[in-house]
């Protein structure tokens, strides 16, 4: 990203061979920067998470005073659309099934991230291998990470 922008769209995904099985993560900058990365041994989920960490961890360190978040996992939006992640602090980070919130390890710094920004960071969903061309772009990185056992990354452009 070149010179600094009021706001940033990221797309965000992860994919996984079995569940669980060998996983990627990617996320993209429309028209901009890039990364993916891989785990031999994971879930969809945490791939879906870490997809989302993985671009605020690089975003919140650019120059940009929003960051739309979009990805077709409902429930990486879904925690933050509806504030899932206040009532796991609340109850000690327990679900409303009273069990333990499942990868709280990726969610804690995530919803750090998120919610101590000086950026405002907001979540869209979007169906998932629906033709839009970004949501399509992050699916084929995380599944080639997935398939090759590394991502690889674009800097700023």
């Amino acid at each position: 990203m070149d010179a600094p922008a009021a706001s940033v769209t990221v797309y965000t995904d992860g994919a996984c061979r079995g569940n669980p099985g060998a996983g990627g993560w990617a996320w993209a900058v429309p028209d901009g920067p890039y990364a993916s990365g891989a785990d031999p041994a994971t879930t969809n989920q945490r791939m879906e998470i870490t997809a989302a960490l993985e671009a605020l961890r690089y975003l919140t360190t650019q120059p940009v005073s929003e960051i739309e978040v979009v990805s077709d996992s409902t429930y990486v939006v879904n925690c933050f659309k509806d504030r899932w992640w206040q009532g796991w602090q609340r109850r000690n980070w327990m679900n409303s099934q009273k069990k333990p919130v499942a990868n709280r390890d990726l969610w804690e710094p995530l919803i750090e991230l998120a919610v101590a920004s000086e950026a405002r960071v907001t979540w869209r969903w979007v169906k998932g291998h629906s033709g839009d061309r970004w949501n399509d772009r992050v699916d084929e990185l995380a599944t080639a990470a997935a398939d090759r056992g590394r991502g690889e990354r674009r800097p700023e452009t």
